[in-house]
């Protein structure tokens, strides 16, 4: 599928040059000759975008590609070290800071474990990170940072009964203007999304292999929330709140109940108390999870019933090629999840509906701070400023 070729005209410089990288960071390297004919520019044009792309830095010359007929070609990828972006998560439990490469890969992290969130403390510890990983980088790379990206679940200051915090600790996030206040301390243009659209931005741009252009993310973290991808964009919605999971009425033994209340991570940390176990495991990505392996077996079996109800639910109103699963846990829990789901989804009575597949999510822990830290480079780097990924020729 494609969603727009190139123009040969003069005036579409910006356009073709989005194009051309967008299509570079989808398939990782591309020769000119297929370039030209993903496009459909003329070699020519092809040529003098491609070359100009490499002259700025922004793409580089690999290895050649030796067919068994004609001229070897030489294929080109993104530099790694052309951009940076800072990438911010603000959670429920913590909050971390990345700093990413024009790929993506983190090049400095940083996390600060809290009980409960408050805005100058965080604020702080931003300000800190982002002077000292500035640090890290050669003097002359510096100018390079193009932006700071901003993870946050959407009206922090309504969650104080959950996260077990005073209300009025929160209440001052209701009046603060995080994109006014990041960019005043780092001095850098800032985007701000709620972390379940970060999470989903970073699986489409950075994991995904462009197989799949319709389909639903799911993210369980302190709460579930999640991503709404249409024909291979992000698609965030009028106010930036699509896929908010959370708020979906699932079924349960009291009735109708929110599928945060049995599909999030705050009702984990509930059970491993219960069971005398130290709730901080689960805050923590170096942590094992093996020692209350019994107690996450017991949350998997409640969180996988609900979340065969909200894809039951999703694909009878969007048509969907597969709904992703992902986490703020380990890899192996991530996949026993993912498991138990299908097993659930393959018992259910789905006349009427299309089938659809339920992959495992590929980014995991760092999905909302890495997608934060690729909004920048997206924005500026990709096809569509307004919507924040927008693919074209993904086949």
């Amino acid at each position: 599928m494609r969603l727009g070729g190139g123009t040969n005209q003069i005036g579409a410089r910006a356009y073709n040059e989005r194009l051309v990288l967008s299509l570079i960071r989808r398939h990782g390297r591309l020769a000119k000759a297929e370039l030209a004919r993903k496009t459909g520019l003329s070699a020519q044009t092809l040529t003098l975008i491609v070359n100009r792309l490499e002259v700025e830095n922004l793409v580089q010359k690999t290895d050649l590609t030796r067919g068994k007929v004609g001229q070897p070609s030489v294929p080109y990828s993104l530099n790694p070290d052309a951009m940076y972006s800072f990438g911010v998560k603000i959670g429920r439990r913590s909050a971390e800071i990345v700093l990413c490469n024009f790929l993506g890969e983190i090049i400095a992290r940083a996390r600060e474990p809290y009980p409960y969130p408050t805005p100058n403390p965080i604020l702080g510890f931003i300000k800190q990170h982002i002077r000292d990983m500035k640090k890290t980088l050669p003097k002359e790379t510096r100018s390079r940072i193009i932006g700071v990206g901003v993870a946050i679940p959407f009206e922090i200051w309504n969650w104080h009964e959950q996260i077990k915090a005073p209300k009025s600790a929160l209440e001052p996030w209701r009046s603060l203007d995080v994109k006014k206040a990041i960019g005043t301390i780092s001095r850098l243009p800032v985007l701000v999304v709620n972390d379940a659209t970060a999470a989903c931005a970073a699986e489409i741009s950075i994991a995904d292999d462009g197989q799949h252009l319709n389909l639903a993310y799911l993210y369980v973290g302190w709460f579930i929330g999640g991503g709404i991808v249409l024909n291979g964009s992000l698609f965030p919605g009028p106010t930036g709140n699509a896929g908010a999971y959370g708020a979906l009425p699932i079924f349960s033994k009291e009735g109708p109940v929110p599928l945060l209340r049995k599909a999030s991570l705050y009702t984990l940390e509930d059970k491993l108390i219960e069971d005398g176990h130290d709730p901080s495991i689960i805050w923590s990505p170096q942590a094992g999870w093996a020692d209350a392996d019994k107690t996450i077996d017991k949350w998997i079996a409640e969180v996988s019933e609900a979340l065969c109800m909200a894809i039951i639910a999703t694909i009878s109103i969007l048509d969907f090629e597969c709904i992703v699963i992902d986490g703020s846990f380990p890899a192996a829990v991530r996949d026993r999840l993912v498991e138990a789901v299908k097993k659930i989804y393959a018992r259910q009575d789905r006349k009427g509906l299309s089938d659809v597949e339920i992959l495992t999510g590929h980014v995991g822990y760092d999905a909302r701070s890495v997608g934060a830290a690729m909004l920048p480079i997206l924005a500026n780097f990709t096809l569509d400023r307004d919507v924040l990924f927008k693919q074209t020729d993904l086949g």
